[in-house]
């Protein structure tokens, strides 16, 4: 064990090639696919919690059971679309990064909209009385809202991004795993342990722990901005 964990040092300490790649395509589809589902997301959990509609309730709950769905479901999911024999097979999706994109917006859309909703709807009504009282039309008020609750919807897309970048379901559903293409850290981790390679899987999961409690450390911060 002391062995492998100086080996796995060496290669992050001397940028070893294939760690470097792999945590670079992680990043490169977490940011991608947390800036995708934050554009949808954001808006839609705002709406949610600023408007009342029949059947609100029922959408509420499906949002929230859609939290806990797991990943290699939505691989699975995605997978029916994109495959060559699904609705969406001609786009050739399958085994390529942008596949992987579209599964992980899938699974953290539910994240960002539901924290986005939790955090508007704390946001003290007085906020929205005043912006009217001020004669702001509805966008004014949304936007009004918006900055109040800033620091709840930064936390959202910070726990989408750490919810993205450790997952492996749906990478390896839609991915494929092919190295040089669509391999990430987690995927190669599980790989590098089947192929007895202890000490690269060591040191890309040390990467992936370092990314993790980076995020975690800028999820309380954002926290404890917005208790301020």
């Amino acid at each position: 064990m002391p062995d492998a964990l100086r080996n796995a040092l060496h290669l992050i300490f001397s940028l070893d090639e294939g760690v470097l790649q792999y945590a670079g395509r992680s990043l490169l589809i977490a940011m991608a696919a947390t800036l995708a589902a934050s554009l949808i997301g954001v808006p839609l959990g705002m709406i949610l919690a600023e408007r009342d509609f029949r059947g609100k309730r029922a959408v509420v709950t499906v949002l929230n059971t859609l939290l806990a769905m797991p990943t290699v479901v939505v691989g699975l999911l995605v997978y029916s679309f994109i495959s060559r024999t699904g609705p969406l097979g001609d786009l050739r999706l399958l085994h390529t990064v942008p596949g992987i994109i579209a599964g992980e917006v899938f699974l953290i859309l539910p994240i960002v909209t539901a924290f986005t909703l939790t955090a508007v709807s704390r946001t003290d009504r007085d906020v929205r009385i005043t912006a009217l009282a001020l004669g702001a039309n509805s966008r004014q008020v949304l936007w009004t809202v918006f900055c109040e609750s800033r620091f709840g919807i930064l936390a959202a897309v910070i726990a989408a991004f750490g919810r993205v970048v450790s997952e492996v379901g749906v990478a390896t559903i839609l991915g494929g795993n092919v190295d040089g293409f669509t391999r990430t850290m987690t995927t190669a981790i599980v790989l590098d342990l089947q192929m007895g390679e202890f000490a690269l899987a060591l040191a890309m999961g040390l990467v992936l722990l370092t990314i993790s409690l980076s995020i975690n450390v800028l999820f309380q911060y954002v926290q404890g901005g917005g208790s301020e």
